[in-house]
């Protein structure tokens, strides 16, 4: 996925196709794939400032599956910042079908994780770029 930030509505966007292999039936992908896109975009609304040191993990994850999310479908995940603390934050992020429908939607509550969770992670770093619109 790549990753934009819309400065303007304050959200990171990225374009997805959920490939049929994803499937949890003919057609309609798996909820366990849905949520971790959902994760993940959620997640990176934190890194909207273009602070990409600013990292954090999931303490809690939250989903409301609306309809059923197609395979081979191009589909839009947003992600929002909805409260900024110093150890965690609250985060939200949808799913929608080309036409707007939302499919799925998850609020997400993340925390800084420890020095040195966060120091094994530096040879992933170049990986989480979000690109600015």
């Amino acid at each position: 996925m790549v990753w934009d930030n819309d400065l303007d509505s304050n959200q990171v966007e990225a374009l997805i196709t959920i490939a049929e292999h994803f499937n949890g039936y003919p057609g309609i992908a798996h909820g366990g794939i849905v949520a971790a896109i959902l994760d993940e975009t959620a997640g990176r609304a934190v890194m909207l400032n273009g602070n990409f040191d600013n990292l954090f993990v999931t303490l809690r994850l939250n989903l409301t599956y609306r309809r059923p999310t197609p395979t081979n479908t191009c589909l839009k995940a947003v992600g929002w910042l909805e409260h900024q603390g110093h150890r965690g934050m609250k985060v939200a992020a949808k799913l929608l079908l080309p036409d707007g429908t939302v499919t799925t939607e998850c609020k997400a509550t993340v925390v800084r994780p420890t020095g040195e969770i966060a120091q094994s992670w530096e040879p992933e770093r170049k990986f989480w770029r979000v690109e600015e619109d």
